[in-house]
């Protein structure tokens, strides 16, 4: 059972007792992202969250990765379109501690100017790095393609740029209009008892901030086509199709699209351009969902000489999908194949507490494991076929990073 409380400040608690483990997953959830940035200031949210293991007013960046190191446990962060997380994993004993410590990230961060600088070549690095993968820059072309300028579309490690600009002051600044108590969300999953959220509370209910009622604007859907040349071994090339936003109902005959569409080995576009032809290593498909919109993908590497190839199977598969549906197979094995990965993935306190967290911040709401599979079970194959064409008859973006930078014949007299 998941027990929810808001402090008097705004903080939101979630928490959910599992007794039958020996470990405790905390998370400190922020409602910021790169969709909350702007041109001047791209990149901010994943900087400010480097920053927070770089030094706090009682612990070096040294002294705050041996608090967890000298406890068996793990510390990490992550920032998202949407959303930044920080997060500790450690054994039930540890977890006031973990708190703690976490905490003092949160609230008692430096910022010097020593660690700034040599935090900023490390994400510098980590652009290059970045650039040395485009099976992953592929993706962010095709966001920008996708969303233009709307924020959706700004890569989340911003760049050398706007890196550069950011000082103390910028990430105080930032905290002070983005942390706000009512943009927080503490999430844990574990072999604690309820008592713990008290002390979540003693430590997160207090402080004080005043969110700025920000507009939001949805973005538009523009299908463009875009490559870019680079000396790279294979093609990688993306399509972009309209998806759904996060509350949708029809999300879960989505899921269960994805999975017989490129979201398993015996999906339709692995079996068929991997396993049948033999055309790429990696093809898969995945649907991104955000507050107010969503984009599903599919993804595959080939030679840039098979290229032409890739597309033209791709397109047969989706026409073949949009002829004659998906198969009541494909229907009763993509259902249970969901309902094991969701179950599985409850046996690790880090998937509870992240989901806890995701759905606290998104949704407001916390679904039962009996509710989320009967949502699974409701799926018709009237449904999936329905969204099939809803999403494929659509125009759709393209994304292309090869050594030619050419698009596919069929796309480039679109």
């Amino acid at each position: 059972m998941i027990n929810k409380h808001t402090c008097k400040n705004g903080v939101r608690i979630v928490f959910e007792h599992i007794p039958t483990v020996r470990s405790v997953a905390i998370g400190v959830w922020i409602h910021t992202g790169s969709r909350h940035e702007n041109e001047k200031n791209n990149g901010i949210s994943h900087f400010l969250e480097h920053m927070f293991f770089k030094g706090t007013t009682t612990r070096s960046a040294r002294e705050i990765a041996e608090s967890f190191d000298s406890i068996g446990g793990q510390v990490n962060a992550f920032t998202s379109k949407e959303y930044t997380c920080y997060y500790a994993k450690v054994l039930d004993e540890h977890a006031e501690y973990a708190l703690e410590v976490l905490s003092d990230m949160f609230f008692n961060s430096t910022f010097v100017d020593e660690e700034l600088q040599k935090e900023k070549n490390v994400v510098y690095e980590e652009i290059k790095m970045y650039e040395d993968t485009p099976d992953d820059i592929v993706h962010d072309l095709l966001t920008k393609a996708t969303y233009e300028t709307h924020p959706l579309g700004y890569p989340i490690l911003g760049t050398e740029g706007t890196l550069a600009t950011f000082t103390g002051d910028t990430l105080r600044q930032y905290m002070k209009e983005r942390y706000t108590p009512e943009n927080v969300v503490v999430s844990i999953a574990g072999n604690v008892n309820e008592s713990f959220m008290k002390t979540v509370e003693d430590y997160f209910g207090s402080y004080e901030g005043t969110t700025k009622r920000e507009q939001i604007h949805s973005p538009i859907f523009h299908p463009n086509k875009v490559s870019r040349k680079k000396e790279t071994e294979q093609a990688h090339l993306c399509l972009g199709y309209k998806g759904l936003n996060v509350g949708d109902d029809k999300v879960y005959s989505l899921i269960v699209l994805n999975n017989v569409l490129g979201g398993s080995m015996s999906s339709r576009l692995f079996q068929e351009v991997r396993e049948q032809r033999g055309l790429a290593y990696s093809v898969f498909s995945y649907h991104s969902s955000y507050e107010d919109s969503g984009m599903m993908t599919i993804y595959a590497g080939t030679g840039n000489q098979q290229l032409e190839t890739l597309y033209e199977t791709i397109q047969q598969t989706l026409d073949k999908l949009k002829d004659t549906g998906i198969t009541e197979k494909e229907l009763a094995n993509s259902k249970e194949q969901l309902k094991g990965s969701l179950m599985l993935s409850l046996e690790s306190t880090n998937s509870r507490m992240s989901r806890n967290g995701k759905n606290e911040m998104l949704l407001g709401t916390h679904r039962s494991l009996d509710e989320m599979i009967e949502s699974i079970n409701s799926v018709t194959k009237e449904d999936v076929d329905d969204l099939i064409h809803q999403t494929f008859t659509e125009e759709f973006a393209v994304s292309l990073i090869s050594p030619t930078g050419e698009l596919p014949k069929a796309l480039a007299y679109k």
